[in-house]
């Protein structure tokens, strides 16, 4: 099936909060506000693009060369991973700050996750067929590297309440967007380094 990718970005303007003037600031978007990171002007702040909430490699890049992050995003969720990973303030376009205890309640989350799948007697590996986050050969090598009874789910789009279906999975790997998360659900990524 052919298909074709549009771009289209938001027109919304939005302000930067009082809270990061007067500080060295790194700029990140989102891909719908990503035409409005460049009309910006702080002084000392430094471009550093687009994030996604499964890869913040471009703030880990500026980090050490900033005091705090504005990401040009309305919600929490791709501002939150990129202050979990770079342990910086981090600002989103609404005004919002991650404080210290979002990040400590997202670390308790993941640790307890981890927990459950070093408990767990049968892991379920999701492999979604989205362009873009079909990660197959990845998540047969990770069947591989466990040593516990694992199977592999493949889908388009999965339903979380349906997973519970399968009941005797005590835990469940995502290998696609970050977004599919529930107290079941581990990302592939915060196994790195375990496995």
């Amino acid at each position: 099936m052919k298909k074709v990718l549009i771009p289209i970005n938001s027109t919304i303007k939005l302000k930067v909060p009082r809270e990061v003037i007067n500080k060295k600031i790194g700029l990140l978007a989102t891909s719908q506000y990503i035409n409005q990171l460049k009309e910006i002007k702080i002084p000392d702040s430094i471009y550093g693009g687009q994030v996604l909430g499964c890869n913040v490699s471009n703030a880990l890049k500026i980090k050490d060369k900033i005091d705090v992050f504005f990401i040009l995003t309305e919600g929490r969720f791709h501002a939150l991973e990129v202050a979990f990973q770079t342990k910086k303030p981090t600002y989103t376009a609404t005004g919002d700050k991650i404080t210290e205890k979002d990040i400590e309640v997202y670390e308790k989350k993941k640790k307890g996750l981890l927990n459950k799948f070093f408990a767990a007697k049968k892991i379920g590996i999701l492999v979604s067929t989205k362009p873009g986050q079909f990660q197959l050969k990845q998540a047969e090598q990770l069947k591989k590297k466990i040593k516990k009874p694992c199977y592999i789910f493949i889908d388009n789009t999965f339903d979380i309440p349906s997973l519970e279906d399968f009941n005797d999975v005590d835990i469940f790997i995502n290998t696609a967007c970050s977004r599919i998360e529930s107290k079941n659900i581990i990302q592939m990524r915060d196994l790195h380094g375990f496995i």
